[in-house]
């Protein structure tokens, strides 16, 4: 199923893969499916929570594949993850089609992003932002 966005959703690999992000910028959790894309990694980034995908020839970033968004509720993630990120179409490894994803465009720690760990130690705190940020829109 393509989205209004023409694509098969948003690939998403950090803190957007979290019902609970999802609930507090979206005010619902869309529909989420496990997704991977070939040829990148999610990359821990120098004194923050949250990753970035960079490109990686030998590696193939796990995460979740969101659809149904509303072109409001994209536009949305789009002002969250700001200019640091870049918008692009990825090919999904499962070969089903392609996915709009947010490519980082910065420096990376030199080790991967550990999606339990931010949940056990840093989900809640981010969580707290997440509704400062979005409070601040308003």
């Amino acid at each position: 199923m393509t989205d209004k966005i023409g694509t098969n959703g948003l690939f998403v690999y950090g803190t957007l893969r979290f019902p609970e992000i999802l609930e507090i910028l979206l005010g619902r959790v869309p529909r989420l499916a496990p997704a991977a894309v070939a040829g990148w990694r999610v990359r821990a980034l120098p004194g923050v929570t949250y990753p970035g995908l960079v490109a990686d020839p030998d590696a193939t970033a796990e995460g979740v594949l969101i659809s149904g968004l509303t072109e409001a509720e994209q536009g949305l993630l789009d002002d969250f993850e700001d200019e640091s990120y870049e918008p692009a179409l990825l090919p999904l490894a499962d070969g089903s089609g392609r996915a709009r994803a947010y490519v980082w465009r910065g420096p990376t720690e030199p080790y991967d992003w550990d999606p339990g760990h931010f949940a056990e130690h840093a989900l809640a705190d981010f969580a707290k932002g997440c509704r400062s940020w979005l409070g601040g829109r308003l």
